[in-house]
Formats: C-alpha cells, structure tokens, sequence
C-alpha cells in the first residue's frame, strides 16, 4: 500500500494511485487509507467515474454519513451534498479557510468531494495542515495553548443574521434552513488526532467566535497570529481538480478554501460528510 501513496510534496495531502473506488475495497484497505488520511491530512485520488451510489458504500466504509443542515443536497441522494456554483452566480460555496462542523459537540470526521463538472481554468481548493502547523510553532509559544479551549458556532455562518442572508446573496437554493444553526461547542484549542495521535491546532477563521473565559480584545489577535501561521505556504497544497477527481480530508487535522476565481463558469461537486466523534486534548 505504502507505494500508492504518494506525498505531494507540498504542506500537505498525498495522492493515492492504482485504486478504482467503483469496486468495494478490503477491510485491509479502508484501514490503510485510513491510516493514510491521518498521516497526510487529505488524500486526492484521479479518474475516479463512480456512482452516488458507489460513492456512499465508500464513505461508509470509514463511519456512518451526516446529513447536512444547511446545504442543499442531489437530488435523490439526501446523504450527498451539491456544491454548485451556476454561471450566473458570483458567491461560491467555502469561499475562505474554515474546519467543517466545528461547532458540533462531536465534529464530522472529514468530507469525500467528488469532482462532477470543473470550469476550464480555476476552481481549485487549497488545504492547509494544522498538524504542521502546530508542529513548526516555537517551545514557548506552543506551550501557551495548553489548557486552552476555544469557542465555535454555526449562528453567525448559517443562522438568520448570517452575512449571506443579511446581504441578499446569490446562495438562495443552494444555502438555506437558516433557523437550524443553532449550534455552539467547546473544544481543546490544540487536540490530539484520533487516528495519528499529533498534536493539531484546533480553531478556525469560519467557525471559532473565541477562546473560553478571554474576551474579545484579548482573543481576536490571538487567534490571528494562529491563523496566520497556520495558513504560512509551506502548511499549504492546491489541488486541481478535473471530473472524476476526490478529495478525502480529515477536519481534525486540515483547513480547506473554495478558490472563487472561475465566474461565468459552472462547477459541480458531490460531497459527503461522515461523522466523527468528540475531541480531546
């Protein structure tokens, strides 16, 4: 297995080769790619043509799907969430770094994009490793973070006074449910990954409001300074996506960003989110 995996040599992720997820892989499998996926972050795979069908026997191979609230999902497939952004449409979908599901008691282990139509230029998504990142801090300054614990929600994202709604963007259909964002969570600010046992960085710009028992004066630069290093270039991959492309990343142990920079085209992803289980410092 060790020589289908590939880094990529950038911050982050690796690329898997020589598999077809269209056909149901081993136990011995799943538990390689799962070790994989706590060693690099993300893993990518290319010219992977399956069904939604053959794409949720493979998420469920790992743990069981979560539903999402507030994105819309394919038609007939409710377990599949559509990130669509049409021609005409100037607001995309994870347009800026941001963890899913944070603001869960027990957040969603990763998500399985899969890439259905890709614009001719652009569209990429980057990823980050808050597990490098952590990694690379100084002695002193990582040592600050012990003991702290961070604030997240989905209330000032997805909730009626969310920026989208309040502005009248153009994510009608495609974000909605606005009155189920009614999550709030606390977790370790720095957390040991369930699956690699590395110390990882546990906050976000999208959906941490704070650090518990700090106000906002004291907070907000220092979330900052985290926030600047965790998204340094040498934490970073971009990734290119074409039909057929899958990304598979682990939120305990990555950040993800949407690049928006492909208007007048279309760009059609089906993703599914499987759940996860509460953290621990």
């Amino acid at each position: 297995m060790t020589e289908m995996i590939q880094p990529t040599g950038g911050g982050v992720g690796a690329f898997v080769n020589g598999i077809d997820l269209a056909d149901s892989p081993s136990d011995n499998m799943v538990g390689e790619l799962r070790n994989a996926l706590g060693e690099h972050g993300v893993l990518f795979f290319r010219n992977q043509n399956i069904s939604p069908e053959a794409h949720m026997a493979f998420a469920e191979k790992f743990a069981p799907i979560n539903i999402n609230r507030f994105i819309a999902h394919v038609d007939g497939y409710p377990k599949i969430t559509q990130v669509l952004k049409e021609p005409d449409q100037k607001k995309n979908i994870g347009g800026g770094w941001h963890t899913d599901h944070t603001y869960d008691t027990e957040p969603a282990m990763g998500s399985i994009l899969l890439a259905r139509e890709t614009p001719k230029h652009g569209g990429d998504t980057m990823y980050a490793s808050t597990c490098r990142a952590y990694e690379t801090l100084s002695d002193s300054f990582s040592k600050t973070l012990d003991g702290l614990k961070a604030t997240h929600s989905s209330r000032h994202v997805f909730g009626p006074q969310a920026r989208y709604v309040q502005k009248n963007e153009d994510t009608a259909g495609r974000l909605g449910n606005n009155e189920a964002a009614t999550q709030d969570s606390v977790h370790p600010l720095v957390i040991t990954h369930p699956i690699s046992g590395k110390k990882s960085i546990y906050v976000n710009p999208g959906f941490t409001t704070g650090i518990e028992g700090w106000n906002d004066a004291e907070a907000e630069p220092f979330l900052k300074i985290l926030y600047d290093h965790i998204a340094k270039p040498e934490h970073t991959y971009r990734f290119q996506w074409a039909p057929g492309s899958i990304a598979f990343w682990d939120n305990r142990a990555t950040w993800h960003y949407a690049v928006n920079d492909y208007h007048g085209e279309r760009r059609l992803m089906h993703r599914i989110t499987i759940e996860g289980e509460a953290l621990a410092a």
